[in-house]
């Protein structure tokens, strides 16, 4: 094991995400010395570059390696997962997503492969002021923290994406193949809160089409003897 890597242990970045600020104040010596430090670490396998100035450790040392999510949030910080990758850590989708997809502040779409950690793409999106993180949690991660959207923000982040309109069910039912279950789950305040999130009078209409038929559904649900009010 190199000296590098032993000092990064040390320090408690072995499943931890670290930047050149970070190294240089652990690493003895001047520029030259870290660097060299540095690229050799990177040629050996102990060390993966993720982006300039962002590394991981690597190799059959390393016992567990950070999540994508919360290399997402290194990345682009500020950034929070959502979109198919929030519904399917919630297990709201059924499917293997294999890109982490996030909301970001920007105003364009970034996307970056990274060979350990795979696919990422950030999206922006027309989000009111003050209400970016509205139905994000902090997610420990590990010995990292990151910030996922709540299902049903995930699915209306999706829907803003795809500008899609409301047509009924049988998109999130059968497109999406959301169950049935996970939709009749959902409470007036989970609608409530993401009522002044998004600009487009498009995205708006189709939370409030979702919420009564959400609330229709559990109404034939409780007078049927199959589900409860709120």
């Amino acid at each position: 094991m190199s000296k590098l890597v032993q000092t990064l242990k040390d320090a408690g970045y072995a499943h931890r995400l670290f930047t050149d600020r970070q190294l240089a104040r652990l690493v003895d010596g001047g520029d030259a010395r870290r660097y060299g430090l540095v690229n050799r670490a990177l040629k050996d396998g102990s060390l993966t570059r993720i982006k300039r100035g962002l590394y991981a450790l690597g190799g059959p040392d390393t016992q567990s390696t950070p999540h994508p999510f919360a290399v997402a949030q290194a990345l682009v910080p500020g950034s929070y997962v959502s979109f198919e990758t929030a519904l399917s850590y919630h297990g709201w989708i059924p499917e293997a997503v294999y890109t982490t997809a996030s909301v970001n502040t920007g105003r364009k779409t970034l996307t970056r492969d990274t060979e350990r950690f795979g696919h990422f793409s950030f999206h922006p999106l027309a989000i009111a002021p003050y209400q970016f993180l509205v139905s994000v949690d902090r997610i420990g991660m590990g010995k990292s923290v990151a910030l996922v959207a709540q299902p049903l923000r995930a699915l209306m982040d999706l829907v803003a994406l795809r500008k899609a309109n409301w047509a009924g069910l049988d998109w999130i039912e059968q497109g999406l193949r959301i169950e049935r279950s996970r939709l009749t789950a959902l409470q007036r305040s989970d609608f409530d809160a993401l009522r002044d999130v998004y600009k487009h009078r498009q995205v708006r209409l189709f939370l409030s089409a979702l919420e009564q038929a959400v609330m229709g559904l559990r109404q034939s649900g409780s007078l049927s003897g199959k589900g409860t009010d709120d």
